[in-house]
């Protein structure tokens, strides 16, 4: 039985990352460049002004005070038509350019504007040499490394590519991952269950676990416990890049899942991971002739093994995939506000309750009663590591922490 490292070491091994897709830029939000941004503009393309005021030379405002001659008007958009000498100003709107001879601009809320004799009346002490202006380049200059490689594009790296003119860039693609969920015992969500019964509620998780990753879901509803059923299921899922099965894989009587793969021509690269929850969790690859490798993951039935589960290592297997480093968790130091005791022979991935603090990022355990209890998850938005092993935690101590929500 593997340990969790070496769970995580045989995915990154297994796992290339995909090939690099042209995407038009309004659909890479989350996505990871493959290329290097090299800026061929300077920005700003000129020097301009941050300020609505006016433009002036700083050593006509002699103590903070002083009466220029108002000479011309610069908006937005328009270039300036004469040049700032001794005793004028040009006034001046935000993200004009400059005119040549001022080299400050006082805001409007420092001057009095006279439009019977042309002056305006300046009252600003504060007003320096390149006071309220940007020069140009100042942002970025032509030859400029803007963007890294590998770096995930956010809301700002779009807007500094749409600034370049950048429309189409190439990026790691979006994993395709299917679902399926397995077992006679499940029913979809919008049905009412039967004796015996359960709602596929993996199903809904999993699809928007995928999601947050950055991956595609294809849910593909339920398998049930046959061997026809399961393989034509199975067959589905692998013309996408990522499969996932949730239950299935233990070893009770109907747990069909590993022996399907092996038959549908999936290798088994590990079965079965030193962890709590999700000890059962499966992994294997196949060689497509014609196309990248299918990875498939067969998660543990129980809901929060599930969870846990994928976001060990389903979740590391799409980061390697979209070029997302690192790709597996990494951990965040946090004290404990409150006592816990640990005990079992594996590690504990136990649900939290994590925040940041004046003092920096504390954690709370929430009440888990196990892999069945998903509704103690909601309160939860990180798992604690305990090791192996039987120790009594104090408030105060300082935990390994994995984080499932933007706080991380």
């Amino acid at each position: 039985m593997l340990s969790v490292d070496e769970a995580f070491s045989a995915i990154l091994a297994a796992v290339e990352t995909s090939a690099p897709e042209p995407t038009a830029l309004a659909d890479a939000l989350g996505l990871t460049l493959a290329d290097d941004i090299i800026s061929d503009i300077d920005s700003p393309p000129f020097d301009k002004s941050l300020m609505d005021g006016f433009a002036v030379r700083a050593e006509d405002v002699t103590g903070g005070k002083a009466t220029l001659r108002v000479i011309d008007e610069v908006m937005a958009g328009s270039l300036p038509s004469k040049v700032v000498r001794q005793g004028e100003a040009t006034r001046i709107m935000t993200g004009a350019p400059i005119p040549e001879g001022a080299d400050a601009v006082v805001r409007v809320e420092e001057t009095s504007f006279n439009a019977e004799n042309g002056t305006v009346e300046i009252s600003s002490p504060s007003t320096s040499v390149e006071s309220n202006l940007m020069r140009r380049g100042t942002s970025m200059r032509r030859g400029d490394r803007v963007l890294p490689a590998g770096r995930i594009l956010r809301p700002q790296e779009l807007g500094a590519l749409a600034e370049l003119g950048v429309h189409t860039v190439n990026v790691r693609p979006r994993p395709t991952v299917a679902v399926l969920a397995t077992g006679d015992e499940l029913v979809p969500v919008d049905q009412t269950p039967g004796p015996g019964q359960i709602r596929n509620s993996n199903e809904t998780m999993l699809v928007a676990q995928i999601r947050r990753a950055g991956g595609e879901p294809v849910p593909l509803g339920i398998a049930r416990d046959n061997r026809k059923d399961l393989g034509e299921r199975i067959a589905a899922g692998l013309q996408c890049d990522m499969l996932l099965l949730s239950g299935g894989v233990s070893a009770g009587k109907l747990d069909l899942v590993p022996s399907e793969l092996e038959a549908a021509g999936v290798g088994q690269v590990f079965h079965k991971v030193r962890v709590k929850p999700g000890k059962p969790v499966w992994y294997g690859n196949m060689e497509m002739p014609n196309g990248p490798c299918r990875h498939v993951f067969g998660l543990p039935g129980n809901p929060v093994s599930s969870l846990v589960s994928f976001e060990l290592f389903a979740r590391t297997a799409i980061r390697k995939l979209m070029g997302i480093e690192p790709a597996a968790p990494k951990a965040v130091r946090a004290r404990m506000v409150a006592a816990h005791i640990a005990r079992g022979d594996r590690p504990t991935y136990h649900p939290a309750r994590l925040e940041l603090s004046g003092e920096g990022a504390v954690v709370r355990p929430v009440a888990w009663q196990g892999s069945a209890d998903l509704r103690s998850t909601v309160e939860a938005n990180a798992m604690i590591l305990f090791p192996a092993g039987d120790q009594d935690y104090a408030a105060g101590d300082t935990v390994e922490v994995f984080c499932w929500d933007d706080l991380s």
